[in-house]
């Protein structure tokens, strides 16, 4: 048995006996170790053995992306200090043989909310998936005076008898629905209401924990290259529901003005250096084109 087998046997003993610290010790008096560096090597076999916390632990560290500590919030530092506006988004996935229907019922009753001043909130647009997820619809509301709005809505809308009714015709409808609140960063434009015909893209990033702040810092010099062609629409980044989820809102004429331009970003200096950079603070990304219903106030 070679020099390097009667140590690492030594070494897998006194692993098995919880002493990671003391195999890792033994295994450095090998040429072996020194010649071919088996850091990795050992790390696995005290992996295979399962005794790798301490050390994984210790040797992870050495790697991980160290953020910088803050002294705000990052809602603080990335959202619109000269209003109060709080958003949500409504996704629902709808039984595909009542979209039709469902159309209907939201055409007759969320205007109708759009419109009335009691309430302090503005419907910014409504549509249904055309590519990505299948028979779904997708509504984003605007609360003019943050949580207190939202809070003053919700009271309201619970004695309202058309939209109470409303709500349980649309629960025969519906699979599966979900929300969150959104707050939109201070470099994006507010979202209005646009002419159409227009296809809209809703771009919808899962950042890893911590990277906000540096999402934020990268878009804000990215939103100018992407202004050029007045494509984009709104950008967002969640308080409630899936955390560290930010949304980019875009408008097309079609598909191929979509790919047009998007490809000319490609052109402009300093894009692909932001791409570069922000690809790796994603953990998931998921793109999907909306057609805006008849009453959508983006059309």
């Amino acid at each position: 048995m070679s020099d390097w087998n009667i140590v690492s046997e030594q070494a897998k003993k006194l692993n098995e006996e919880s002493n990671c610290f003391r195999a890792l010790e033994t295994l450095r008096t090998t040429d072996e170790y020194r010649q071919h560096n088996c850091t990795l090597h050992l790390l696995l076999s005290f992996f295979c053995s399962g005794c790798i916390q301490p050390l994984y632990s210790w040797f992870k560290s050495l790697f991980v992306r160290k953020v910088d500590p803050r002294k705000d919030a990052h809602s603080h530092l990335l959202a619109k200090k000269e209003d109060n506006n709080l958003y949500k988004i409504q996704f629902h996935n709808v039984k595909p043989e009542c979209l039709d229907a469902y159309n209907e019922l939201c055409e007759g009753v969320l205007p109708s909310i759009h419109a009335d001043p009691e309430y302090p909130c503005e419907l910014v647009g409504t549509w249904n998936t055309w590519y990505g997820e299948q028979d779904q619809a997708v509504h984003l509301w605007r609360y003019r005076g943050g949580y207190p709005a939202l809070t003053e809505v919700m009271n309201k809308l619970r004695q309202n008898k058309e939209f109470m009714n409303y709500r349980n015709e649309r629960g025969k409808m519906l699979l599966s629905r979900r929300n969150q609140l959104l707050l939109e960063f201070s470099f994006w434009n507010e979202p209005v209401p646009r002419p159409g015909p227009n296809i809209y893209e809703l771009r919808s990033y899962q950042l890893r924990p911590g990277t906000m702040i540096e999402w934020g810092n990268y878009w804000a010099r990215a939103i100018e290259i992407r202004q050029q062609n007045q494509e984009s629409v709104g950008g967002f980044f969640s308080q409630i529901g899936s955390l560290y989820t930010v949304h980019h809102l875009w408008a097309y004429k079609d598909l191929q003005s979509r790919e047009d331009t998007r490809n000319a970003a490609w052109q402009r200096d300093g894009w692909d250096q932001i791409v570069y950079y922000t690809v790796p603070l994603i953990q998931h990304m998921e793109s999907r084109i909306m057609i805006p219903m008849k009453t959508s106030p983006l059309k």
